[in-house]
């Protein structure tokens, strides 16, 4: 129970880190719910996804971002790099997010944006279950600490929830105080058309081979609500003929899955039925084209 005496908190939360580390995982259950897609493959989210917890005394409006990276030179890779530099700017506390018990070059880049900001910095080490000598975990810590100087460190496995309470009550006691700014069932500022075409893309990147999903993107056509149905028309875009037979499998059977696949996901989300019609069309290397990442909403 929270303090009725207690001043309320409300603050923005920047969830940072390389690619892969599992910030997505962590917002989801964050906030209790799927809201931002997840896949094992690097770089899955591409975008600024803001989630809202409500809780006794303190609403967090937590900022999901694309993971900074090394390499790539296509202007999708700037982009993406561009969205995780500025994020940090917006915060009220940062959590940085490293895989235990790795410190890569990527990381580094992490904190050096990390350590710019004038706001509580935390270390987040998610995936401690794959650490086998738990005891390899407090040696890493005290190194890394001696030239990284975070405001506070906390071990998690965020696909089941291990650490989180104690993660929370150490952000929402860095939050300033300030009434709460969204409904207390809200859970994001980003449109069920914006959810659609990311659970379609979600799809794609479990689906199909590991660099295919890259060349791919998702535009939502129609989007169309009559009562508890939503009816929703989807462009998969890729950058070659030879892609969009691959999306679209043998017989159709790629893209029925696909379809099938992000229905069912939507229909959970939306909490209604679904009709989804998907096309694959061709746009040559649209992922290095300034005006196509604008057309596609990157660079909103």
């Amino acid at each position: 129970m929270s303090d009725p005496t207690s001043p309320h908190r409300f603050g923005h939360v920047a969830i940072v880190g390389r690619p892969n580390v599992g910030k997505s995982t962590l917002l989801n259950r964050l906030v209790g719910t799927p809201l931002s897609i997840v896949s094992p493959k690097p770089q899955t989210t591409r975008h600024r996804i803001l989630g809202i917890a409500t809780f006794d005394g303190a609403q967090v409006a937590f900022l999901d971002t694309p993971g900074l990276h090394l390499g790539g030179k296509r202007a999708m890779n700037r982009q993406l790099n561009r969205v995780a530099r500025q994020v940090p700017d917006e915060a009220d506390v940062i959590v940085h997010v490293i895989s235990a018990p790795r410190w890569t070059e990527e990381d580094e880049q992490v904190w050096s944006v990390v350590s710019r900001q004038k706001v509580p910095r935390l270390l987040a080490i998610n995936k401690t279950d794959r650490v086998k000598e738990k005891g390899e975990l407090l040696p890493f810590v005290a190194k890394l600490a001696e030239s990284h100087p975070y405001d506070g460190v906390h071990f998690l496995r965020a696909t089941h929830g291990d650490g989180l309470e104690a993660l929370v009550a150490d952000v929402v006691a860095r939050l300033p105080e300030a009434p709460p700014q969204f409904e207390p069932d809200e859970l994001t500022d980003r449109s069920e058309r914006f959810l659609a075409a990311e659970i379609v893309r979600e799809q794609l990147m479990l689906r199909l081979s590991d660099e295919l999903p890259y060349a791919t993107t998702v535009e939502i056509e129609n989007f169309e609500q009559k009562g508890d149905l939503a009816r929703i028309a989807a462009a998969i875009w890729v950058e070659r003929e030879g892609q969009k037979a691959i999306v679209i499998g043998a017989g159709g059977e790629q893209l029925k899955a696909i379809g099938t696949g992000a229905r069912k996901r939507m229909a959970h989300l939306f909490g209604g039925r679904v009709f989804l019609e998907l096309w694959v069309k061709v746009r040559e290397n649209w992922s290095d084209d300034e005006s196509s990442l604008r057309q596609f909403g990157y660079t909103e």
